[in-house]
């Protein structure tokens, strides 16, 4: 496979990003206050999948984890403090570079490579993410396929994404991009995925998705887990 998933402008729009990534008051805001929601579910999904013990400080000790869109590594840190072997893979080597300095100076071992995650050679991973990301690529078929490529027969992979629903074009395209929320040119609300295509192109690569849950904003929650995906969902998947 060529660099088929990587779109250029894509990669350029989020390393411009990459100065900012880990300010929390920066572009990437809203990803910071979304990352404690992703992570719940993330280590919700761990343990019921590995039948680990909640309150285990290290669930993911002895295990390899995959984080592709990685960016500056928002992600993979918490990951690798959960105990796994981290790789990250993002298009753009500005967010690359950011990335490996933060985790240095977070004193975090973690294998950061640019390029197509189709391309890298990628293998045996126990556990596969890649959040907010399949919105963004050229070639949705071929990058669910090479997620699935990564991971380990007994894996698990965990996936989020913006549906594409009239109040996810309001809310997230046109407002949030108007007001700053988000930085402008984010998203293509045509690109967005919706649950049905998700499980669809999951099935295609030999995976089963698993009950999706929806990530909602209110005045008094913030971003919360919920059962609505009128906004953005995030969801497991392994092997059928």
């Amino acid at each position: 496979m060529s660099n088929a998933t990587i779109r250029p402008a894509e990669a350029a729009h989020f390393g411009a990003l990459a100065a900012e990534w880990w300010d929390p008051k920066g572009s990437s805001a809203m990803l910071h206050r979304l990352n404690p929601v992703r992570l719940a579910f993330i280590r919700e999904a761990i343990d019921s999948h590995w039948h680990g013990d909640p309150r285990s400080p290290k669930p993911l000790a002895g295990k390899r984890a995959l984080d592709v869109g990685c960016g500056a590594g928002l992600l993979c840190e918490p990951l690798a403090r959960l105990g796994a072997e981290v790789t990250g893979v993002d298009a753009a080597k500005e967010n690359i570079e950011a990335a490996r300095e933060h985790a240095a100076g977070s004193g975090l071992s973690i294998d950061y490579r640019c390029g197509d995650v189709g391309t890298l050679g990628l293998s045996g991973f126990e556990l596969v993410c890649s959040l907010e990301v399949i919105e963004h690529v050229a070639d949705k078929p071929a990058f669910v396929s090479a997620l699935a490529a990564a991971m380990e027969p007994e894996g698990l992979m965990v996936l989020s994404t913006p549906n594409r629903t009239p109040q996810s074009r309001v809310l997230m395209v046109e407002a949030a991009e108007r007001l700053g929320a988000i930085p402008r040119g984010t998203h293509e609300w045509d690109d967005f995925v919706t649950s049905g295509e998700l499980r669809d192109l999951l099935a295609d690569a030999g995976l089963a998705m698993g009950d999706p849950r929806g990530i909602s904003w209110s005045p008094s929650k913030g971003l919360h887990l919920s059962d609505s995906l009128a906004l953005n969902y995030i969801v497991t998947a392994q092997r059928g």
